[in-house]
């Protein structure tokens, strides 16, 4: 399969009336903060957000995620470590994700399918294809609406990591994040009609500022 063919998530056409957001970037650039402040900017004009984290989400994703992101767990497979990742999302959103949209809110998603062909894909070696294979099925192909990369250099995002909060995959070394950074090129330019890069650099409301103006574009 050519993960570049046919993006649009045809199982759900026509049935979603809400709007799906994604953030995603490497570690330290801020994706939660500026989810987070979107949903925020999305509530005061009067607009509902629902904000979610991956993975997580549901009962059975938070305990995934314990095991995901505790350096407690062990020398987890790459391959389980794609599954998991992988079963939590589907969990998320059969449970939370396409109910809100069918409800017409709009979806904020810090990190979403693109983080497991990033990490898993290419940081773990897993291949693209069989990564997004497996999150096809997951997710019944559910493609979001607009992803927001948040563009930092892979030094400067670890260097915002404290260093004893570090989790599992935070700990791993740099030229594992620096793989993961060069897929995220790749997948700009495989799914440019969704993504959009911004610049993380400056304070919060800097970037906060970058990032609403692309998402006033599909609102």
């Amino acid at each position: 399969m050519d993960i570049s063919s046919d993006p649009q998530p045809a199982v759900f056409s026509g049935m979603l009336l809400g709007v799906f957001i994604t953030f995603e970037g490497c570690e330290g650039s801020g994706k939660t903060t500026q989810a987070t402040m979107l949903q925020d900017r999305l509530a005061a004009d009067g607009r509902e957000a629902t904000l979610i984290r991956e993975p997580g989400g549901t009962q059975v994703g938070e305990r995934i995620r314990e095991i995901l992101l505790d350096s407690g767990s062990g020398d987890i497979s790459p391959v389980t470590e794609a599954l998991l990742f992988a079963a939590a999302r589907s969990q998320l959103v059969r449970d939370v994700i396409e109910p809100a949209l069918r409800d017409g809110k709009t979806v904020i998603a810090d990190r979403y399918v693109d983080s497991s062909l990033a990490y898993q894909g290419v940081g773990r070696g897993c291949g693209l294809e069989p990564v997004k294979n497996l999150n096809d099925w997951a997710t019944g192909s559910l493609e979001p609406n607009l992803t927001v990369y948040l563009d930092l250099s892979v030094e400067d995002g670890l260097a915002r990591v404290e260093s004893d909060q570090k989790d599992r995959i935070e700990s791993e070394d740099v030229e594992f994040h620096v793989n993961v950074r060069y897929a995220y090129n790749m997948l700009q330019r495989l799914y440019s009609h969704r993504y959009v890069v911004v610049n993380a650099q400056g304070t919060p409301e800097e970037v906060h500022e970058r990032v609403f103006r692309e998402v006033q574009k599909i609102l």
